[in-house]
């Protein structure tokens, strides 16, 4: 039996766990098409299908994080962007908020996301269990840090108030080191190496 090689992933900005203010919006955590899968049109049938959802809904549109630069583990934001998708906010650090407006309102990121750093010299990995792949990275990167003596937090984002918290962007992860703000990508223990000798 062949493993799903796509997923779409949203919820209501109301629930969520990420720092963006959109009373009425839908959060489009993941659109991921892969391998064999891809140029078959599932993403366009994935994101057409949220549209009709969220506009029967009544919602207000639909938002996804995105960045200026294309990165690994975000959905492509060009392929959004050919759907209406628009940048509605921005970080200081390349990050995008891209949103699909139905009735002219926009949400955007949380105020506390534009400084992207915190005060703790230690790794900090946030993350919560929205993408089935976070459960064994974070259980590989706690079993290296405790191996190595490398000083971590791995915080579970698990409530509406710690996510609207957050100090920085966030789709399902989030890294600090030495107080600054690395990257919303899953990472790999060469990534976490890479990190560590900064």
């Amino acid at each position: 039996m062949q493993r799903q090689q796509f997923s779409s992933n949203t919820l209501r900005l109301k629930l969520p766990g990420v720092p963006i203010l959109g009373e009425n919006y839908i959060y489009l955590y993941c659109l991921w098409v892969l391998g064999d899968y891809k140029g078959k049109g599932y993403a366009k049938s994935l994101l057409e299908y949220c549209m009709a959802d969220a506009k029967a809904k009544g919602k207000s549109g639909i938002c996804m994080l995105g960045s200026t630069k294309q990165k690994a583990w975000l959905s492509d934001q060009s392929f959004a962007k050919r759907f209406g998708f628009e940048v509605v906010d921005t970080t200081d650090n390349g990050y995008e908020l891209l949103a699909l407006s139905f009735d002219g309102t926009t949400p955007q990121f949380a105020q506390n996301v534009k400084t992207q750093e915190i005060n703790s010299e230690e790794l900090i990995i946030y993350y919560s269990m929205q993408c089935p792949f976070v459960y064994q990275t974070i259980e590989v990167l706690r079993q290296y840090c405790d191996t190595h003596d490398i000083p971590a937090s791995l915080i579970q984002v698990d409530t509406l108030q710690k996510a609207k918290e957050l100090p920085c962007v966030f789709n399902n992860w989030a890294v600090f080191y030495k107080g600054q703000f690395e990257t919303v990508n899953l990472l790999s223990i060469e990534n976490l190496k890479r990190i560590i000798k900064k």
